[in-house]
């Protein structure tokens, strides 16, 4: 039997040394005032450290310049680089970058590894995933599909509309999921994935969506809404094979989900570390607000939740490692809602404890709210995923026989007599016989 919580000595190392790097050199970039090419400058020296480490895009095989890594070290180095929002771009592996990277790098052809995946590991082009749709298409239920692309010589001819695309504003090239057989009994098999270089044309990138964060997302960053206007792109750009665009989604989203719920956990922790140090430093009514049974009941839960939530993610990063994404499928969902509330509760908490200055944009306390709120939504809805997780578990069950519950203790009752049947008859019948043997004896001694 093997059951290990520890981490290998010389990969803790590396663990040890990112969280002080990230500390003491990518926290600090977070409150500088700086545009895109003051921003690359800044970072250039830090990326070229991590990858002196060899700890740069780890999660790509190293013909690819990664590691190689299994997702059980990818989530525990995720964990690290998720307590800002810098921290996976220093690290060569942010989204929606990172799972295009390992989808170019399973499905990809030679010529398009070259053209598209070596300048994205590189650091020289951006890239967006183009899936979502507004009403009535896909959201959440992704055979809704509505964006379509049919072969007209050798070119595809794209036309449809989506948004919330990640970076597709700042993208150098695009990957869409399209529908390519419409007409196919296997709803599953319907739709393909597409490179869409940006001066592709027809590509309309309208705007980056207002929503919650999007004053607070930098240079350009965001969620892009895009119409696919009779855009062309050369046959060649299909990534993987025609009708395999389930197939390929769900080899990026699954071990993504796992990187999101171990980042969750980076900013989780942060929160946490300000909670605690706030309950200690701040006084009222007679004391540190830590003296106080409330804040101490936040303390305790916000400890066993992350500690519940850390738990959960390292074995469904395990069991992917072990038996692959589909094996995993039940507790990646599971992750998936309960870390999204974990990370919601927690940051709560701590603005809770910091009382009008948790509110103010003083502190990152406010900003991470905002963003915690998107973790219940993307890569799946909460409700989606409970639905996954209660199918799993329901598959093995069965229904008992009868009118009763399995437990109904009447039925039991009858069910145990007859089993024991046999043995109750003898003990039955024992203690009729000590009873007529201490009758007799009374007679005896009174007579």
């Amino acid at each position: 039997m093997s059951w290990d919580f520890s981490t290998e000595p010389e990969f803790q190392e590396k663990l040890d040394w990112m969280e002080k790097f990230v500390k003491e050199e990518v926290w600090p970039l977070e409150v500088i005032d700086t545009d895109l090419a003051g921003f690359t400058r800044l970072i250039r020296p830090l990326q070229d450290e991590v990858k002196a480490r060899g700890l740069w895009a780890t999660h790509l095989p190293p013909e690819h310049g990664g590691q190689g890594y299994g997702q059980v070290k990818l989530g525990l180095m995720h964990e690290i680089e998720g307590s800002t929002i810098f921290g996976p771009t220093i690290f060569g592996n942010q989204a929606p970058d990172s799972g295009n990277s390992e989808i170019l790098a399973l499905y990809g052809t030679e010529e398009q590894k070259k053209k598209w995946l070596e300048p994205l590991l590189a650091g020289e082009y951006r890239s967006c995933f183009s899936m979502t749709e507004p009403a009535p298409g896909a959201g959440a239920d992704p055979t809704m599909l509505r964006t379509t692309a049919r072969r007209e010589g050798d070119e595809w001819v794209i036309n449809g509309h989506k948004w919330f695309s990640s970076n597709g504003m700042i993208a150098d090239f695009l990957i869409v999921m399209v529908v390519t057989d419409p007409d196919n009994e296997n709803q599953y098999a319907r739709a393909s994935m597409i490179i869409v270089p940006k001066d592709a044309p027809g590509l309309n990138i309208a705007r980056n969506i207002p929503n919650m964060v999007s004053e607070h997302e930098p240079f350009g960053m965001g969620h892009s809404e895009i119409f696919y206007e009779d855009c062309r792109v050369p046959v060649d750009n299909l990534l993987g094979g025609e009708g395999q665009g389930f197939l390929v989604a769900q080899m990026r989203l699954g071990p993504g989900r796992i990187h999101h719920c171990m980042r969750w956990l980076g900013q989780a922790r942060r929160a946490f570390d300000m909670l605690c140090e706030r309950s200690l430093q701040r006084t009222g009514f007679g004391g540190e607000l830590a003296r106080k049974q409330t804040v101490q009941n936040w303390i305790a839960d916000s400890a066993a939740e992350m500690e519940a939530a850390r738990l959960m993610t390292l074995h469904a990063a395990w069991k992917m490692d072990q038996e692959g994404p589909s094996a995993a499928r039940k507790e990646i969902s599971m992750i998936k809602f309960f870390g999204a509330k974990v990370l919601h509760d927690v940051i709560d908490r701590a603005i809770q404890v910091h009382g009008s200055l948790g509110f103010s944009s003083d502190i990152p306390l406010e900003g991470m709210y905002r963003a915690a709120r998107a973790a219940r939504i993307y890569d799946g809805p909460d409700e989606v995923h409970r639905v996954t997780v209660a199918r799993q578990v329901l598959k093995g069950y069965t229904p008992p026989e009868g009118p009763w519950p399995r437990d109904h203790i009447p039925t039991r009752r009858e069910a145990a007599q007859r089993k024991f049947a046999a043995q109750l008859e003898a003990v039955v019948h024992g203690l009729q016989r000590r009873s007529w043997f201490r009758a007799r004896t009374a007679e005896v001694e009174a007579g």
